[in-house]
């Protein structure tokens, strides 16, 4: 078997598709394009006869690869056998199978710093670190201990006049929660399973230039692992009339739509909305001969069911349609109004809005005194429609000169009329005509984002508009309903939900949630007039509360990811020896035994091997265990979390 196994490590390592930024090859990869029998890895197999012998069954001349013998070679432990591999060994933390844990029947997870499903593990935005990944086999009964609902720590409650430490959650109140968005999902499905009318969530695009930074090792399956578990919570907490909203772009769209049918239903997909997000223009166009350039986003709107309401969306028309040509002029003939009919442009005339030489074109709402007069007189102003019911073509003939009605449609002498005024409707608090919005949005500006949010808040990247969550927010929910945002970055979610008289709840773990969230919602409720403010008449108002999930080993995990020397790991290794919630898979007798091979690991296999032993049912303190004294959870955050699961 070794032979195979030089063999293919020479072969691999030739190729620039397989090869880690540190020259490992990337095992992960090598399995996936296997199991899609992707033709660069076919022919690598193929350029060597024994490999070829091997793994490949000759039919009528026709070489078929046989990928389920190929995987077992490189899922064997013994392939690619490193340090950190025979250091697992030493301590224990190995599957007793000659197999990756992720290919068993076995329930299996992925843990990286910070989740115990798939989470980038950093809390500042500007790491951009490589995250470590690796594999851990949990039995049924541990992930439901996994996602028990958790202690909350460090309760406020924020008004308008300031900050208070509370102790009691209030049903009106909105929420703001740090913490590792999985878990907190899992935390609140206690209290709001079946109460969110309307989901919005803008994850991390898997660019690999966003600030959630993915190791190429794991890909689009990783990603999708992440947002997985999470889409899984999100339906059992959607109302029977709720929504979920999904902003991504192209590099991972069409891989998660599949997967949202899955999970919401094909039936319930809803619409896949196209939007403008930027202009091609500057160093943007560098690459214009090497591709087609990006400047479009997209939202996945699911229905939880078929029986849904929706509130249409208008923009308001800044071209005059030139079709409506004339206008009635009614006249009181005994008791009866009776109308005679003019061509629009005449009246004009008459009334001095415009002068004869004027031509009427689509332009002309940029003349302030015709747009005042057509606006004023909406319900005179008209076009003929061709078509018309024979009922109501008889109805009209038979009173002449008057307007009359049948099943919503209008006529006047036989004909069939639209009122300018059946264009009117609502934009932005003001009566204008307008259009129906579709699934292209092109009209909101995503360049000017950085000055929404009132002082001391400065996060431009990846910040959207408040327009654009308005539009979703009002065409997807209706006032007092519950919004949820896990991926709250700077609150946008949050800011317009308040400004339109909807509830929230935000959840972020990244450590500028106090800075710049916060500190967002604090100038909502105060007044600032940024963003949506004065289409809606934001005078500020309301409150928020702000909690933690209570940390116990992700304390010791964010020690473990800003570690930068062998000395500060060594020293978390003697640590975490005397940790009561280590893994059961260590045997904590070997630790001392081998604390000379760890200190020949890497530093980053270090990370990786006091990551895997930490118990990760116990990153934060579960809600069942608030009153165990191992925990020392404090008397408030007792009070506080018994209030919010309804617990006296």
């Amino acid at each position: 078997m070794s032979l195979f196994y030089d063999k293919l490590k020479d072969l691999l390592l030739k190729s620039e598709n397989y090869i880690s930024t540190d020259e490992d090859i990337l095992r992960n990869k090598v399995y996936e394009d296997c199991m899609k029998m992707d033709s660069n890895l076919i022919k690598i197999l193929l350029s060597d006869e024994e490999l070829k012998k091997e793994y490949f069954v000759e039919i009528d001349g026709v070489f078929v690869f046989d990928k389920i013998k190929f995987s077992w070679l490189i899922n064997n432990r013994e392939f690619l056998p490193n340090s950190y591999t025979r250091f697992k060994n030493k301590i224990g933390l190995v599957n007793s199978k000659n197999e990756f844990i992720s290919d068993t029947k076995d329930v299996s997870l992925v843990f990286p710093y910070k989740d115990c499903f798939l989470e980038g593990g950093q809390t500042k935005d500007d790491q951009k670190r490589e995250e470590i990944f690796y594999n851990e086999i949990l039995a049924p009964d541990e992930i439901d201990r996994l996602l028990y609902p958790k202690v909350f720590t460090n309760a406020k409650r924020y008004t308008k006049n300031g900050v208070e430490n509370i102790t009691k959650f209030n049903e009106k109140d909105n929420l703001i929660i740090k913490g590792n968005n999985l878990l907190v999902l899992s935390s609140i499905l206690e209290k709001y399973e079946g109460k969110v009318k309307c989901i919005y969530i803008d994850p991390p695009y898997n660019t690999g230039s966003d600030s959630f930074k993915y190791n190429d090792k794991f890909n689009h399956s990783s990603w999708l692992t992440f947002m997985k578990n999470r889409l899984e919570l999100s339906k059992k907490l959607l109302r029977k009339d709720g929504f979920i909203c999904i902003h991504l772009d192209k590099n991972e769209l069409h891989y998660l739509k599949i997967m949202a049918d899955e999970i919401f239903g094909y039936d319930n997909f809803l619409a896949d909305i196209s939007i403008k997000s930027s202009n091609i223009s500057g160093n943007k166009t560098a690459h214009k001969h090497r591709t087609i350039l990006k400047n479009k986003d997209n939202i996945l709107i699911y229905k939880n069911q078929e029986n849904i309401q929706i509130n249409p969306q208008y923009i308001e028309k800044t071209k005059w349609d030139t079709h409506y040509n004339k206008i009635l002029i009614p006249n009181i003939v005994g008791n009866v109004e009776k109308f005679s009919i003019k061509n629009l442009k005449d009246c004009l005339i008459e009334n001095n809005i415009i002068d004869e030489k004027t031509i009427i074109t689509e332009n002309i709402l940029e003349n302030k005194k015709f747009k005042e007069y057509v606006y004023k007189n909406k319900e005179y102003i008209f076009r003929f429609v061709n078509s018309i019911p024979t009922n109501l073509r008889k109805m009209s003939l038979d009173k002449p000169d008057e307007i009359v009605e049948l099943d919503g449609e209008m006529a006047i002498n036989g004909k069939r009329l639209t009122k300018l005024s059946k264009s009117f409707n609502l934009v932005d608090g003001e009566l204008v005509p307008s259009q129906l919005i579709g699934d292209f949005w092109w009209d909101i500006d995503f360049q000017n984002t950085q000055n929404e949010g009132g002082k001391n808040i400065s996060f431009p990247n990846g910040q959207k508009p408040e327009r654009l969550l308005k539009r979703i927010i009002e065409m997807l929910s209706n006032e007092n309903d519950i919004i949820l945002d896990y991926f709250g970055g700077t609150g946008t979610t949050g800011a317009v939900a308040q400004k339109l008289n909807r509830k929230f709840i935000l959840c972020e773990q990244m450590d500028y949630i106090e800075d710049i969230t916060i500190q967002r919602m604090k100038n909502v409720i105060t007044g600032e007039q940024g963003g949506i403010s004065k289409q809606v008449n934001w005078q500020g108002g309301g409150s928020f509360v702000y909690c933690e999930l209570k940390e116990l080993n992700q304390k010791i995990i964010d020690n473990i990811q800003v570690a930068k020397t062998d000395d500060e790991l060594e020293n978390l290794y003697q640590s975490i020896k005397n940790n009561k919630f280590i893994s059961y898979q260590v045997d904590i007798n070997d630790f001392d035994k081998n604390i000379n091979d760890f200190k020949e690991l890497s530093i980053e296999n270090k990370k990786l091997f006091l990551l895997e032993v930490l118990d990760k049912n116990y990153l934060y303190v579960n809600y069942c265990d608030v009153d165990d004294e191992n925990f020392k959870v404090p008397e408030e955050d007792k009070l506080f979390t018994k209030s919010f699961y309804g617990e006296r």
